[in-house]
């Protein structure tokens, strides 16, 4: 019978550290053995250990720092592009718990810039609020977000702490349709701290537009932090759909 050939030593490197991560010989945070000692404990050439932890920082369970070493890196949160999900929701599917600190909730109105987005006259009435949603305690989103009032009236008194902005519109404005856009951007000294990161560190920042069947009920801006987040899309194309 013939065998099986072995995998490159790199991979089975990876895999032997991969294993001994999730069975939580380093826990998050925690620094691994420096190339050198790796390198002596496997018995290869140091360049096939680096391949090896390039490999897993590449797909985000290490992060290395120059001069400090190399650590375990916290999971990544994956969230879906092109669906209007309740966090609170995909947090718990995940076996974790959600928690949603509020940053300031207050009534405001249309300005330009919101008037044209929520195709309403100037000065219409709207509410606006900043949320920061937790998994397990650590900061993953915060929520800028306004509403159109006359849609969502009762906003200024919803128990954020019991609903999230998205299961309370999604009662009262369901959705017809939504406009997202996705950017890399550095965060602001607020954003920053809220989400317990650094100054101009890098996010995934994403402005989603949703419409009831009553008009723009929502603008939303998230903000997430890029080493920890990672954002997913499917495309399902049917045969004779004849959409792109």
């Amino acid at each position: 019978m013939t065998q099986a050939p072995k995998s490159p030593r790199y991979q089975q490197i990876k895999e032997d550290l991969l294993t001994r991560i999730r069975g939580g010989e380093w826990g998050v945070g925690e620094a691994i053995p420096p190339e050198e000692g790796l390198a002596r404990d496997f018995g290869v050439a140091r360049m096939t250990v680096n391949r090896a932890l390039r490999e897993l920082t590449d797909a985000g369970v290490l992060t290395r720092t120059r001069g400090a070493g190399t650590f375990v890196a916290p999971p990544r949160v994956e969230a879906p592009l092109l669906e209007i999900r309740n966090i609170a929701e995909d947090i718990a599917a995940r076996g974790h718990a959600h928690t949603a600190a509020l940053r300031s909730l207050a009534p405001g109105q249309a300005d330009g810039a919101l008037a044209e987005a929520f195709e309403l006259p100037l000065g219409a009435p709207l509410f606006h609020s900043v949320l920061v949603h937790c998994e397990d305690g650590r900061p993953i989103q915060v929520e800028d977000r306004w509403v159109n009032a006359a849609l969502a009236p009762d906003y200024l008194q919803l128990d954020f702490a019991a609903e999230t902005p998205n299961a309370y519109l999604s009662r009262v404005a369901p959705l017809a349709s939504a406009r997202f856009t996705v950017e890399a951007r550095l965060a602001p000294r607020d954003i920053a701290a809220m989400l317990g990161i650094a100054a101009r560190a890098p996010c995934l920042v994403m402005h989603r537009v949703t419409r009831g069947t009553a008009g723009v009920a929502s603008v939303a801006t998230l903000w997430h932090p890029g080493e920890h987040y990672r954002l997913h899309a499917v495309i399902d194309v049917k045969s004779g759909a004849g959409r792109r």
